[in-house]
């Protein structure tokens, strides 16, 4: 029984996932699969100081160590250079392999 529990709940989440990808294709899509997980990211990460206006930032580190980073597009001191991934998240932490 525990099983068909597991089976379940592994074919629940691939639909979930199969569905966001699918939704992820289309150009309204992308935006909204950006913008819903720009607001996860906001709602828990782990900034002491939120983006100011006027905020600019020469280097990720920098902003690191004022403690705004993560930075998100549409945010103050968000911009390309920063960007690496242009994923529209500046100086996220790096999680290498």
């Amino acid at each position: 029984m525990a099983l068909n529990g597991q089976v379940a709940k592994l074919f629940g989440t691939a639909a979930l996932m199969g569905t966001v990808a699918g939704v992820a294709t289309t150009a309204g899509g992308r935006q909204w699969v950006s913008d819903a997980l720009k607001q996860v990211n906001a709602a828990t990460d782990m900034r002491r100081r939120p983006p100011q206006p006027g905020d600019y930032w020469a280097r990720c580190s920098d902003a690191r160590a004022s403690g705004t980073a993560p930075i998100y597009h549409g945010e103050p001191g968000y911009r390309g250079g920063l960007d690496g991934d242009a994923d529209g998240i500046a100086c996220e932490p790096y999680r290498g392999m």
